[in-house]
């Protein structure tokens, strides 16, 4: 470990707490204890960062550990590793691993990445997030602003990220009455100026 760049109290807590890819998680903490980059903890979860600059985050689910770049999408892919998590999902990407055998191989690999996303972060590019109108926008939330003209003032009151959030929840609905009764359930948040997840 470099220093105290990477002993950070709350990640070495995290790993004792660790139930599953404890293994995984310390071997991917090595791997990236040999950048610049700094360790700190947020959401829950090892993140690693240049500048107080999110770089990349390590998690796990119940299939499979990944380490999640921040700005994948823009990043160089030789090994066609990274993996769009959702299709909703615009800037970070992650790469995937089953077993402690995936890291220990492909370790070259995984400092080459990471190398090329510290690389990334300091040239300061950002990653073009598509605009909240590029969003499909649910009929059934247009008639329920029509009938209560407040609901699209708040709406547009909302910030941006917290618009997509409502939109991606309504129009992930195959069903127009699931759409609607979305709709309804969240209408008294949106008139308090609340996002979703809020």
């Amino acid at each position: 470990m470099r220093g105290d760049r990477m002993s950070n109290d709350k990640v070495d807590a995290f790993l004792e707490r660790a139930k599953s890819w404890r293994a995984e998680f310390e071997a991917l903490r090595a791997i990236i204890a040999e950048s610049e980059l700094e360790e700190d903890f947020k959401w829950g979860q090892p993140c690693y960062t240049l500048d107080g600059h999110n770089v990349v985050l390590m998690h796990g689910f119940k299939e499979y550990c990944a380490l999640l770049f921040f700005k994948g999408a823009l990043m160089k892919d030789p090994k066609n590793l990274l993996i769009q998590q959702t299709e909703n999902v615009q800037a970070a990407r992650q790469i995937r691993f089953k077993e402690l055998a995936d890291i220990t191989r492909q370790e070259k690999v995984l400092k080459s990445y990471i190398k090329d996303a510290i690389a990334l972060e300091k040239s300061g590019v950002k990653v073009e997030l598509k605009k909240t109108a590029e969003f499909s926008f649910p009929e059934e939330l247009e008639y329920a602003m029509d009938e209560t003209p407040a609901l699209r003032t708040a709406f547009e009151e909302l910030t941006p990220g917290r618009q997509r959030a409502y939109l991606l929840h309504f129009s992930s609905a195959k069903q127009a009455k699931t759409r609607v009764a979305r709709i309804e359930k969240c209408t008294q948040r949106i008139l308090d100026g609340k996002g979703l997840d809020d």
